[in-house]
């Protein structure tokens, strides 16, 4: 074990203090009979999972391909962005092993197909295991018309999330990662194909709820002597040469919460790029360039996946990325005092399935720009021609060029009505016009002597060391400041177990007690 590995749970008791602290003296003084025994559990109540199960899942079923509905049951809620909000959680958190299981109200229904997909959720659960590092949602699933219980639905990886902690015990775990068990991909099916694999990224979760510290049942006295007893030994009356002093707490506490004093700023910009490198007034030649851009990654889940039982291929110039596909080798024309751009990229992916009868190639991808800040996406799809996939919001200075190069990175993209069409199966459409797609980065050289950027070397320097990265992506500002927090205590430690949870009253003395214990564990 590592030092780092037996310092967490030192963390976690810190932690623990830190936040019990806050709830009253009061609630620090624990009766000495749980020295041995442990703390008692804390109840939890006024919990609330928001969750949107799965996005592409949600618009598969309202959109025209299932042309389905969606509805949410005995008081669950349906947010703005979509996802559910499953309320009234109770449940139980054990100090001693950290481990939390809460169990929520509400329920969500997917039909489509004209009834054949009827898929309900209800009885939602969110279980953490000991060490509260990682845990699952279950849920009892009515398909077919039989229901199962508690079937495991997504996996989570608390250590991930983002914790906050409030007035009166109340704690939450935001963005919470989740994967598809192989028991719900079972559950996302339609004519008995999976629509996903296990493993499949779920919508993060955020988990809600307030610590109620359990009462604590009073110690025994000891039994008192017999009044017609005569027995004049004095070691009766002798007290305990040693006894354990309950309430005082050690000198030395670790602070788990104490930031490093040099902690990596993911978020800090890079340093102020030179102005106008290679810039020209009036027309130019792009002279080479590459487009990162992976259509919908819904779809590209749907092709490979055990729904469509597909495949994606790329062709010519196009390379495969971790998230999507690069275009490569682009020409074009460039205008820096009109501020357009116009170039096309080589390369081809296809992507078949469902024993062929889904087939669609994507060549000759081209963006057009101007300085209106307006944009659009094309490429040759086969059998249908040159198609406008994507509408494009860009800044106003967006195409400057810098250094004889203009960057865009990660542009939010929408599907355009003529985009839908080609988006489909069996003359239904997955898509509707204006979903959001993949953002769209590109680099082309409009200088002379302008070279391309290494590709994907900036963003992976922008993250905390041993972040991985696909390309074209990046993170975004919150995960890199995720994944430089902890000052070499990783994020689990201090949100995992007993830091995620410091909520009742007596679990800074139960943390004391136990610290020299731990800290040889």
């Amino acid at each position: 074990m590592t030092v780092a590995a037996r310092r967490r749970p030192l963390a976690l008791a810190a932690a623990v203090a830190t936040a019990a602290a806050a709830l009253g003296a009061t609630a620090l003084t624990a009766p000495a009979a749980h020295a041995v025994d442990g703390p008692p559990p804390m109840t939890l109540k006024d919990g609330t999972l928001g969750w949107g199960l799965k996005k592409s899942f949600r618009d598969y079923v309202e959109g025209g391909f299932a042309n389905g509905a969606i509805k949410v049951t005995d008081g669950a809620q349906r947010a703005g962005d979509g996802s559910f909000a499953f309320a009234d959680g109770a449940g139980t958190y054990d100090m001693s092993t950290h481990a939390v299981s809460s169990t929520f109200k509400g329920g969500v229904r997917f039909t489509g197909h004209d009834g054949e997909l009827d898929i309900t959720f209800a009885g939602l659960k969110l279980a953490g295991d000991a060490g509260g590092k990682t845990g699952r949602i279950t849920a009892d699933v009515t398909k077919d018309g039989a229901t199962q219980d508690d079937v495991p639905i997504a996996a989570l990886d608390l250590a991930a999330a983002k914790r906050t902690m409030g007035a009166g015990g109340k704690v939450t775990f935001d963005a919470i990662p989740a994967t598809l068990t192989a028991e719900g991909a079972k559950v996302f099916s339609y004519q008995g194909r999976s629509m996903y694999k296990q493993g499949a990224e779920l919508d993060k979760a955020t988990f809600t709820t307030t610590a109620v510290t359990a009462a604590r049942p009073q110690p025994q006295p000891d039994p008192k002597p017999d009044a017609d007893a005569k027995k004049p030994d004095a070691d009766a009356k002798k007290p305990d040469a040693k006894k354990p002093d309950a309430q005082k707490p050690d000198a030395k506490q670790p602070d788990a919460q104490k930031p490093d004093a040099k902690q990596p700023d993911a978020q800090k910009p890079d340093a102020k790029p030179a102005e106008g490198g290679g810039e020209k007034k009036g027309g130019g030649a792009v002279n080479d360039g590459r487009l990162d851009w992976g259509l919908k990654k819904s779809f590209r889940d749907y092709v490979t996946g055990g729904f469509a039982q597909g495949k994606a291929e790329v062709f010519g110039d196009a390379v495969k990325l971790a998230d999507g596909y690069r275009f490569t080798k682009a020409v074009g024309t460039y205008d820096a005092a009109a501020n357009t751009l116009d170039v096309a990229f080589k390369g081809e992916v296809r992507f078949t399935g469902h024993e062929g009868q889904l087939d669609l190639r994507f060549s000759n991808f081209k963006v057009k720009a101007s300085g209106s800040g307006d944009a659009t996406l094309s490429a040759d799809v086969a059998a249908k021609g040159t198609v406008t996939l994507a509408k494009l919001k860009l800044d106003a200075n967006a195409l400057k060029a810098r250094d004889g190069v203009v960057t865009l990175s990660a542009v939010p993209a929408t599907l355009t009505a003529e985009g839908a069409g080609v988006f489909s199966y069996e003359g239904r459409a997955m898509y509707k016009e204006g979903t959001a797609l993949d953002p769209v980065s590109l680099a082309v050289t409009v200088g002379k002597d302008a070279a391309l950027p290494a590709a994907g070397g900036k963003a992976a320097a922008s993250v905390a060391a041993g972040t991985p990265t696909g390309g074209g992506g990046g993170v975004t500002g919150e995960e890199a400041s995720l994944a430089a927090t902890g000052a070499g205590v990783p994020t689990g430690a201090l949100l995992g177990g007993a830091g995620a949870l410091a909520l009742a009253g007596g679990a800074a003395v139960y943390a004391t007690r136990r610290r020299s214990a731990l800290a040889k564990g």
